[in-house]
């Protein structure tokens, strides 16, 4: 089966909630003030004309400063925002790096957890009840399999959050920078991981600020810049720009 990404003309437009300036005279008026104003609804542009191509094989780095619209092009491709122009052809199965706490209950065991997380991941139940014991192993916590998640630490979240997005290889990897987790032990394990999903991958495309595993891993590269596409093309010509951007 042949695999392809295609984002033309993409732009995302998104409502905002913002309260007009004021001036208040005691401490009181700036609660009441605060409590009663209504905020007004305005729509900013996040993206506007994004292109880009990927075949089986492509490595893509999404390069840009803070704020540029390299997570909020990474939400487009996934799926999770539909664009409000522009159009987007996707073929193979899609799986996103983005928020690894996604689809969590803090009520729920650690174990029902997992069926949680790999039902937002789109993973049929069968499958993500195959790889729970897997998962359990990985991220340490096959003693807390029937512990609440609220009475996990943060670390242990994080570790179960990335043992579950990474347990299961996809046709196209979506990364919104290169995920470690926890303590130094597990920052091993989880590199390793993430090596073998990207070599496992037909497609990845990496939103990034660190240029050397830009170069590393990637074959092509993306310079966004307030949204909009600088450049297109080779990694190591898409670095360039990206530090002639910054100068």
């Amino acid at each position: 089966m042949t695999v392809h990404l295609h984002a033309n003309g993409i732009g995302l437009r998104v409502p905002h909630y913002v309260q007009s300036a004021r001036q208040h005279k005691s401490w009181f008026d700036t609660l009441l003030g605060a409590s009663t104003a209504r905020p007004k609804r305005v729509f900013r542009t996040i993206l506007e004309d994004v292109s880009l191509d990927a075949a089986d094989g492509d490595r893509v780095a999404l390069i840009g400063r803070n704020g540029a619209g390299k997570s909020s092009l990474l939400r487009v491709l996934t799926g999770a925002y539909p664009p409000t122009t522009g159009w987007l052809d996707v073929k193979g199965q899609r799986q996103a790096l983005l928020n690894i706490s996604l689809g969590f209950s803090g009520e729920a065991t650690v174990e029902e957890n997992i069926l949680l997380r790999g039902t937002a991941m789109g993973l049929g139940a069968d499958h993500i009840r195959g790889l729970t014991g897997e998962i359990l192993e990985f991220s340490g916590l096959s003693h807390a399999a029937q512990h609440r998640l609220r009475t996990l630490s943060a670390g242990q979240r994080m570790r179960l959050g990335f043992a579950v997005s990474t347990a299961s290889e996809s046709d196209i990897m979506l990364l919104d920078e290169w995920l470690g987790a926890g303590d130094m032990q597990f920052i091993r394990k989880a590199r390793a991981r993430m090596n073998d999903r990207v070599k496992g991958s037909r497609i990845v495309i990496l939103a990034t600020h660190n240029l050397e595993i830009a170069r590393r891993v990637c074959n092509k590269g993306v310079v966004l810049d307030q949204g909009r596409t600088v450049f297109c093309g080779g990694v190591i010509e898409a670095i360039l720009e990206y530090r002639k951007l910054c100068r």
